[in-house]
């Protein structure tokens, strides 16, 4: 009797915590490629959750149906409507039965049961939700910091990770950049010579390229190869004597505009669209390698060779059409009327050429998008309305994104992107956003030093809610901050629940400095870095630079600007945000974001650890930035006026400035590697062979700004 007393207490004590599974069939048609990614994804997540999933139609306590309702529900849009132990899950199209398939996947991770699955619907906000990449071969520009990324951006576990991703934040194109991509996709078939392959070696970027763009299909993500223009491969540019500088690594280069590069180029194009038919589009350029070349022969060009050669394609092809930058001869900014006029003429003329509308790329704020919401320029200077009056019929206007601004740091402010989306697609023209940068590549973790084992593998994974944020908030803008935050709970438990908020407030700085600060192309700013284009360098923005340059943001006032305002006599309105008023802003939210993470346990959790110490990085960089300004103003206060106690101020100013900088240093030193960066010059840093950057390698130049100000005089 005590034995079996005591076997009844092992099996209780055994089965007590058990869940005992439940099974549930997931129904779909076998034969499309979408809805099978969307039941696997489905079947995964009911798994985790301890559910037995199974094919049978009978005898399961849930059945999960996914289907079309073209008839109720709008191309990618979707609907999960619960009936008891039914759940049917409807598309608009294949995509949306991807997001509603991936949307009750979210629902379960988040601790939804079947039983408590609510009804829910949604629809696109925007059409064009996109991923500017630049891959890792033939960039535009040469750097180690872009080539690191070679093996990584080889590995096709890689790609379905991002693409994974894409899909799961509702973007629906990949666009991959580089300087001639048909080197990598074909053989030519009248120009063999022009191949630097051997047969195995092609082989595989033939197998990586289809793989990657059957992937996106798998997932309702359009592909497209974008690249500039005229370049060529260096094997065929030495077989024919032609394009003589036309090929990798150079890109600021003449245009080559003779009948056999024509020719090759155009039967290149024909030929990766008959051989990949997974590909969506190509994009084009009115760029690098067309030096010499006026705006209307490089419209022309494009039209005769790249455009004949897309049409020529017996199959439907879509079209991204970049926007001239420059009015001259050069590659060098200007933007003109004139210059617009060509292009949209150009871009009229094919109407009823492509599937779908063409989708016309402009640079938002130039290279530095996360900057103030509002368009101040693009890339060349201000943007006219040629492109929009009258109404455009057979293209769309997509504003791209760049990030140049942070690449090690996490960011979120999801207000600023909700911001973005409203001030910048109301217009019927508009058909969405491309998000990427051009000096940063998501491949590779170059930045992680600790060896405790993290939740990510590769870099893109750590920005996850930089990801996130961006392409929910394209889908649908109304996306409420619950659904981010419940994704830092879900990976952090309760030590997560201030997350959301503190980044909001602290990765803010990054924001106010690129609306603060004047900056163009990509390196006239690095806002994680505090680095700026100054003549020939990239540096750290000194003391002296911040006073005299310029505001992107025309609701900002520069330091130089109030200062001098004020001494004349002048005020400002309500509505501008002058330095001193900065300075608060910066020190209310980021001592607020410091507060937020102070008490969270990070010693158990390496990834915790990171997301915690980005908050307060940014945090100390904003609480440095609010001081150097305080110190500014007291500064050039000081060399105007003579009074000796400005003087003082702007001294202690900046010391506090540099106590805080070194607060960065001791958080980031331990956890973050020297990180490589594309740069302007080769002699970044001085002796800073590698392109290195870590906040701690600049201490000295954060430190000079006590010397310029000991050493100032009053002018």
């Amino acid at each position: 009797m005590k034995k079996i007393f005591l076997f009844l207490i092992i099996v209780y004590n055994l089965t007590s915590g058990m869940v005992w599974a439940k099974s549930a069939a997931v129904l779909y048609e076998k034969t499309v490629p979408q809805t099978s990614y969307a039941a696997r994804k489905l079947s995964e997540a009911l798994i985790e959750q301890g559910y037995e999933v199974t094919s049978q139609k009978t005898d399961c306590d849930y059945k999960i149906i996914l289907s079309l309702h073209k008839e109720r529900l709008a191309a990618e849009a979707f609907s999960i409507i619960p009936e008891g132990k039914i759940i049917n899950i409807y598309g608009g199209d294949y995509r949306g039965v991807i997001y509603g398939a991936l949307a009750l996947v979210e629902m379960l991770r988040n601790g939804a049961s079947m039983e408590k699955v609510k009804a829910s619907e949604q629809k696109p906000n925007l059409e064009f939700r996109g991923i500017k990449y630049n891959l890792p071969w033939q960039t535009y520009r040469p750097s180690s910091a872009l080539d690191q990324h070679y093996e990584t951006a080889r590995d096709l576990k890689y790609w379905e990770a991002f693409l994974d991703m894409m899909a799961e934040n509702r973007f629906n194109v990949i666009s991959l950049w580089n300087m001639h991509p048909y080197t990598f996709m074909i053989r030519p078939k009248n120009f063999p010579e022009a191949s630097p392959w051997s047969q195995k070696e092609f082989a595989q970027w033939q197998h990586l390229y289809r793989e990657i763009f059957r992937m996106a299909k798998e997932r309702a993500i359009d592909t497209y190869i974008v690249h500039w223009n005229i370049f060529v491969s260096r094997e065929f540019a030495m077989a024919h004597n032609t394009a003589k500088e036309n090929f990798y690594p150079h890109y600021y280069v003449p245009g080559d505009t003779s009948e056999i590069v024509r020719r090759y180029l155009r039967e290149s194009v024909t030929q990766v669209l008959e051989e990949y038919p997974d590909l969506d589009g190509i994009g084009v350029s009115h760029g690098e390698g067309m030096a010499g070349m006026t705006p209307l022969e490089r419209q022309q060009w494009v039209d005769d060779v790249i455009i004949a050669g897309m049409l020529k394609a017996n199959r439907p092809v879509k079209l991204i059409h970049r926007v001239p930058f420059s009015s001259g001869t050069s590659s060098e900014p200007g933007a003109s009327k004139n210059v617009e006029e060509v292009t949209r003429q150009g871009m009229e003329r094919l109407e009823n050429k492509f599937d779908g509308p063409i989708w016309v790329e402009i640079k938002f704020n130039w290279s530095h998008a996360h900057s103030t919401p509002t368009l101040e320029k693009v890339h060349g200077g201000k943007l006219g309305d040629t492109y929009f009056v009258p109404e455009p019929k057979n293209y769309k206007i997509v504003w791209q994104a760049r990030n140049e601004d942070f690449f090690a740091l996490r960011w979120g402010v999801p207000d600023f992107i909700r911001n973005h989306i409203a001030l910048n697609s109301k217009a019927s023209y508009v058909g969405g956003y491309f998000v990427g940068s051009e000096t940063y590549i998501p491949a590779l973790d170059y930045f992680t030093a600790v060896k405790q084992p993290v939740n990510w593998k590769w870099a893109f994974e750590r920005q996850w809610l930089f990801y996130k944020l961006w392409g929910r908030l394209l889908y649908d803008p109304n996306t409420p901050d619950e659904v981010f935050q419940a994704e830092f709970n879900r990976r952090y438990g309760s030590s997560g629940n201030n997350l959301l908020r503190a980044y909001s407030l602290a990765s803010s700085t990054q924001l106010r400095l690129a609306s603060l600060y004047d900056s163009t192309w990509d390196f006239t700013l690095y806002s994680e870095g505090f680095l700026a284009l100054q003549g020939d360098y990239t540096k750290y923005i000194s003391v002296d630079r911040l006073i005299s340059q310029p505001t992107m943001a025309k609701e900002y006032v520069s330091v130089k600007d109030y200062v001098e305002t004020l001494l004349n006599g002048g005020s400002f309105g309500a509505n501008r945000i002058t330095p001193p008023i900065l300075a608060d802003m910066l020190e209310r939210d980021n001592r607020e974001a410091l507060s937020l993470v102070k008490n969270i346990d990070i010693s158990e959790n390496a990834s915790l650890m990171y997301e915690a110490a980005d908050i307060k990085t940014w945090a100390n960089l904003g609480l440095h930035l609010a001081e150097k300004l305080r110190g500014a103003i007291a500064l050039h206060n000081y060399r105007l006026t003579g009074d000796e106690e400005k003087k003082q101020n702007a001294i202690q100013h900046l010391q506090e400035s540099l106590n805080y900088w070194d607060e960065v240093i001791k958080i980031t030193r331990p956890i973050y590697l020297d990180m490589r960066l594309t740069h302007y010059n080769h002699n970044f840093f001085d002796a800073n062979n590698d392109n290195l950057f870590h906040w701690a390698l600049i201490r000295d130049e954060v430190e000079r700004d006590i010397e310029i100000a000991r050493n100032s005089h009053k002018r």
